[in-house]
């Protein structure tokens, strides 16, 4: 795609405009989404009776309901990913699922209490506006910057910025609202439909002025045009780099599958084990999911700046997803803690999760934003947001892990889960050490951590292999 227009556009803070409306798009579809999830859990498990009544489930059955949605809301992007490359552009696929999440968050609100059906066919209806919103906004990001350009992973990390701001902003009014009995958990999900309505109308009205036809037409369509009309098979270096993807799958799926325990097993603690009062003030339970979004903002630009001024000294990929699997599992030695603090004295202190949630977010910036600019820069174009679902769809595992991982607390103990789930993080971060070599070669360049000589060494295999 050309990247002219954006050009003309001029930048802010050395970056296009045009990112701050994909930055602002997604983070009110992310106040959306986190809103949501900080209520779903707890409304579940709300007894019918009660002040606040929901559905009054046991905890083991609602965070297997809680994998399960995450998980689909991670597997559709594969579908809607492919619809926009081959048939509706990016732009539509967002409009399209932007409204559709937004009628979702609304169902929801209607359902409770105890409309247990309307309650299913709300989330069957976000996880299916999700696959048409999240694969295309973020491939969108990549479209911004040509093939090379040294501000892409930095670009990535702004973005993920938009995503956490939203995040942080959600609880503080759904979690405000929906666990308070004055009000009720509906409330915190109809606001989080008006934040959904909010990100369409931005996409609606701005993006034909800052993104001109970015995102318009199917990218399928763009590179059959770019080859002279012949599809042409994918060359030795798209399959090696599409093949970085795919093995990078295991180890980006035991990340997730740690770090999605903050809205199960980990909210449901700070509701259940943990002290949250400050004088005559409980802190609501949900005001928990505001940490990592809150460390997100104010660590991604310190992340980004480091990345770029690393310059040649850059970790690859591979090697940030190692740091990222050991910080992870360094940020469960707290959740030990945690659970040695409330069997000693009742409840937990509120400061071991907050320590918790700043390593798994550390954790998070070495893995996901550079996961999503790697999958733009190794992409063929013709696939660029089905890849983009493909790496979501690794989230529909990993979610659905979580979910039933946590859901053996009841059994074994949270003590059990979180040394567990650091025991096999800090396994599996050795494991991946000693290929990231292997990969970055399998990347061809992509990434500038390999010499010219290499490079071109490649390059002549390659030719070799093809004639």
């Amino acid at each position: 795609m050309s990247t002219e227009f954006i050009k003309n556009q001029g930048t802010l803070f050395g970056h296009p405009k045009a990112l701050y409306l994909l930055f602002t798009t997604e983070m009110w579809e992310r106040f959306s989404y986190y809103g949501m999830r900080a209520l779903l859990v707890l409304a579940m498990v709300s007894a019918t009776d009660a002040m606040n009544p929901g559905f009054g489930w046991s905890k083991s059955d609602a965070l297997v309901l809680y994998g399960w949605y995450t998980g689909l809301v991670y597997m559709t992007p594969l579908i809607g990913g492919w619809l926009a490359d081959n048939f509706i552009g990016q732009r539509k696929s967002i409009i399209i699922g932007g409204l559709t999440m937004a009628v979702a968050q609304f169902t929801l609100a209607y359902s409770i209490p105890n409309n247990l059906s309307l309650f299913y066919v709300g989330l069957f209806l976000l996880i299916i506006g999700n696959g048409f919103f999240k694969p295309n906004i973020s491939t969108m990001v990549g479209d911004l910057y040509e093939q090379g350009d040294d501000r892409r992973d930095g670009a990535f990390t702004i973005f993920y910025m938009g995503i956490n701001l939203g995040a942080f902003i959600a609880p503080f009014i759904t979690n405000t609202l929906g666990e308070d009995p004055e009000w009720g958990w509906s409330y915190g999900f109809m606001f989080a439909g008006i934040g959904m309505l909010l990100s369409v109308l931005i996409q609606i009205f701005l993006a034909p002025k800052y993104l001109g036809e970015i995102g318009t037409q199917p990218s399928a369509k763009i590179a059959l045009a770019k080859s002279g009309g012949v599809k042409k098979p994918l060359t030795p270096q798209e399959v090696d780099r599409l093949k970085v993807i795919f093995m990078l799958f295991i180890f980006v799926m035991l990340f997730w599958a740690s770090f999605e325990q903050a809205g199960g097993l980990m909210n449901i603690y700070a509701a259940e084990k943990t002290d949250r009062m400050i004088g005559d003030f409980q802190v609501p339970a949900g005001w928990f999911q505001s940490l990592n979004p809150l460390y997100i903002i104010l660590l991604a630009p310190i992340f980004s700046i480091m990345w770029t001024r690393l310059g040649a000294r850059n970790p690859s990929t591979p090697k940030k997803m190692v740091l990222g699997l050991f910080l992870t599992a360094f940020g469960f030695l707290f959740m030990i803690a945690a659970v040695f603090d409330q069997e000693a004295n009742g409840l937990a202190s509120m400061h071991w999760l907050a320590l918790a949630y700043l390593f798994h977010t550390m954790g998070e910036l070495c893995i996901s934003p550079v996961g999503l600019s790697m999958v733009t820069k190794l992409s063929p174009l013709r696939l660029a947001s089905l890849m983009m679902g493909v790496w979501f769809l690794v989230n529909f595992f990993a979610n659905l892990l979580a979910g039933i991982i946590g859901s053996f607390a009841d059994e074994l103990g949270e003590m059990a889960i979180f040394s567990g789930i650091a025991i096999t993080d800090v396994i599996f971060a050795l494991l991946l050490w000693p290929m990231a070599g292997m990969l970055v070669r399998w990347m061809h360049g992509a990434e500038g951590h390999i010499s010219k000589e290499e490079i071109l060494e490649e390059e002549l295999k390659t030719a070799a292999d093809a004639s």
